[in-house]
């Protein structure tokens, strides 16, 4: 039975004019847009349900400023607003959340995403704003049937809400361990949006997942959005990262077969870590071959094998994201990486043997190790090894890493606590021997050096 209650998924515009947060990753600003898949499938969920008074409104890519969301709001009649909120947009959704409060009092504002999740009572300014904690897609048709039938919402596991000046956080909610269970993306909201990639030489693009979560300990690391979300809610109840849930190669399947006659010619995969065995991840090469479609992932290197690196060759993979940060085993210790240096050359060697395009991600400042000459270093092995692209960035003490508890302990966030930042320009990370100066300096003459490099 169709429920008649109107909800509305935003993007907000940023209010004070700058780059927009990107959603999905939610590290970094905006560099091309990328559809917010994590989202996109608690539409398809509310959908299941019998939600179908839904509209998704995406103001950053359509580039509408403050002045015409305000006039959106003066217009629209919806019973709900929905946002997904990261770290870096969360100053800007709570504004954002306050505007839709003047606007429409007796409206609810659901925020959910790795911000909220962490910041649970800065997000709650108003008795009808809600947070959904960690993983939203079996909270949310909950949540919605509580609000559309006036009920109390104490029964919602995985919510919290403020009550009087109480903040009230109800137990948390067990996560999913099939996501073969969940619909595909409602990517028809997004329909008349063409995104690209520009690793992926084709259009339209999209992107998908095959799991949740990742295993490995990085000290510093911010995975996609919705994993961060999982991880910090998952830390807070047990003490420990979640546990990984996977798609069934038939369920992939599916859904790129559907994509490919939807038209889609290329698809990046937002798993934290793509390749978890030889015969699951040559099955679902063989996917991608099949259907014609252009794709990337991002893996670890110490899962690059000799018949993983051919499936990749042979399938159509036009990029694999590698996060290697630095060419340095003590700091690759120090940060708990898991991989030796000789793991690196390893898998750049095989993935260049079978024509894989490799892009290397590399993350200044991830130890107090860290030196100008280690960093020099490394900016010379990163343009030695003539991969296709080389992105730096400097490391950033995200709240709900033990990086962050490490550098609050010893002193070394330059702001005092904190603050949202562009992780491709600016740090608020300072070391003694290594300030947020020196940093910044060295990530823009790597960018130059190795941009402007014959072999790029």
């Amino acid at each position: 039975m169709m429920k008649q209650i109107r909800i509305t998924f935003i993007i907000p515009p940023v209010i004070d004019g700058g780059k927009p947060a990107e959603r999905t990753s939610g590290c970094t600003r905006v560099v091309y847009p990328t559809p917010n898949i994590y989202e996109l499938t608690v539409v398809a969920v509310l959908e299941k349900c019998g939600y179908k008074n839904i509209q998704y409104e995406d103001f950053v890519y359509r580039h509408q400023s403050v002045k015409q969301f305000s006039s959106f709001l003066a217009e629209d009649k919806s019973d709900v607003y929905c946002m997904w909120t990261v770290n870096l947009s969360l100053e800007n959704d709570i504004a954002i959340s306050d505007m839709i409060h003047m606007a429409s009092p007796k409206s609810y504002v659901v925020m959910m995403g790795p911000g909220p999740t962490f910041y649970i009572n800065k997000c709650l300014t108003n008795e009808r704003t809600v947070v959904v904690r960690g993983e939203p897609d079996l909270t949310m048709p909950q949540l919605m049937d509580a609000i559309s039938n006036g009920n109390s919402l104490c029964n919602v596991d995985g919510i919290s809400y403020l009550k009087g000046d109480t903040v009230v956080n109800n137990k948390s909610r067990a996560l999913m361990k099939n996501l073969d269970e969940l619909p595909f993306p409602a990517r028809h909201f997004i329909s008349k949006q063409i995104y690209h990639n520009p690793k992926l030489k084709k259009t339209p693009y999209t992107t998908a997942i095959t799991s949740r979560n990742c295993p490995f300990k990085c000290i510093y690391c911010v995975p996609s959005s919705l994993t961060f979300a999982r991880e910090i809610e998952n830390k807070r109840v047990f003490g420990k990262k979640p546990f990984i849930s996977f798609r069934s190669v038939e369920s992939v399947d599916k859904e790129m077969g559907m994509l490919a006659t939807q038209g889609y010619k290329a698809v990046g995969f937002m798993d934290d870590n793509f390749i978890w065995s030889e015969e699951r991840t040559v099955a679902l090469c063989g996917i991608m071959k099949k259907y014609g479609l252009l794709w990337g992932c991002q893996a670890r290197v110490d899962a690059i094998t000799e018949n993983v690196a051919k499936a990749l060759g042979n399938s159509g993979c036009m990029y694999v994201d590698l996060g290697v940060e630095s060419f340095n085993d003590e700091i690759l210790s120090f940060i708990h990486k898991g991989v030796t240096v000789s793991q690196i050359y390893k898998a750049i060697s095989l993935l260049k043997k079978y024509n894989v395009p490799v892009k290397l991600n590399i993350l200044i400042g991830t130890s107090p190790l860290e030196t100008k000459d280690t960093l020099k270093d490394t900016l010379r092995i990163a343009k030695s090894l003539k991969v296709e692209q080389v992105m730096f960035n400097i490391v950033s003490p995200f709240p709900g890493t033990e990086f962050y508890d490490m550098a609050k302990k010893n002193g070394w966030i330059a702001t005092g606590d904190y603050v949202p930042t562009d992780v491709q320009r600016n740090s608020i990370l300072s070391y003694p021997h290594l300030t947020a100066k020196d940093m910044e300096r060295i990530l823009f003459k790597s960018n130059l050096s190795y941009f402007l490099s014959p072999y790029f």
